[in-house]
């Protein structure tokens, strides 16, 4: 797919995956809807000084389905077309694996709301409309937690290891119109985990092979590499995690 002229909503946009993938897509000709929960300054602002133009600030409340329909309904009306979606919101907290009582059935339901239903409400409510397009992708932003266990919570990584087998339905029934793939980034140095320090996140890294850091824009461009290069790859999950998973 070549980027240009076309149309992609990316959810949680003013965080630093979202940014950066926002960033990315631009320059690479596409029109972006900088999605955002709460941050209507900062969501803007972005969408203000992405390159390119027709770019959009837009509220995107993920475990709001009837917001979500609107908004998908508004950008059918705007704009004509979606062909690159971009679930990238989502929502943790840090708590100890051994301390089950810390992660209570209210935090566990926030989790699984936003992580699990809140992508799968995107992909229900613009559906119809990539198909139009024929050629579009979806790429859902999970964790390499959904695959060793391990993350900021045990809820979390479960979360994202449902995320990722629901990719893998959704890549059966939304095809040939629709590719659906799965970024798995391991720890990335960003402030989306409250609680998470940049030590923390080092000392991780330290044990898989690149033994570095892996940052927002690398996650992107394999986004990017989803949308543009592998597109005859639906359902699979592409690792971004420095080795993790093989060290």
């Amino acid at each position: 797919m070549d980027p240009k002229g076309k149309v992609a909503v990316i959810t949680g946009a003013s965080g630093a995956i979202g940014r950066a993938t926002a960033q990315r897509l631009a320059e690479a000709g596409a029109r972006i809807i900088v999605g955002y929960n709460n941050n209507a300054a900062e969501a803007e602002k972005i969408a203000a000084a992405l390159p390119g133009s027709g770019h959009r600030a837009i509220r995107i409340p993920v475990t709001d389905s009837a917001v979500i329909a609107a908004v998908a309904a508004e950008v059918e009306r705007d704009f004509g077309r979606c062909d690159v979606l971009v679930n990238s919101a989502g929502f943790t907290k840090m708590v100890p694996h051994a301390d089950l009582n810390a992660l209570t059935d209210d935090l566990i339901d926030s989790i699984f709301a936003a992580n699990v239903r809140g992508p799968f409400a995107m992909v229900r409510a613009f559906a119809p409309l990539m198909k139009k397009s024929g050629d579009a992708v979806i790429v859902n932003i999970s964790s390499v937690a959904a695959i060793t266990g391990s993350g900021s919570n045990i809820a979390y990584g479960g979360s994202k290891a449902a995320a990722d087998t629901m990719a893998l339905s959704l890549a059966r029934v939304l095809g040939p119109e629709i590719r659906v793939l799965t970024v798995s980034p391991a720890a990335v140095d960003t402030a989306f985990v409250p609680g998470r320090t940049t030590a923390m996140v080092e000392k991780a890294a330290a044990s898989t092979p690149l033994k570095r850091v892996v940052v927002a824009d690398e996650v992107a461009q394999a986004v990017m590499a989803a949308v543009t290069h592998l597109t005859s790859t639906t359902g699979w999950v592409i690792p971004v995690d420095g080795g993790k998973l093989v060290g």
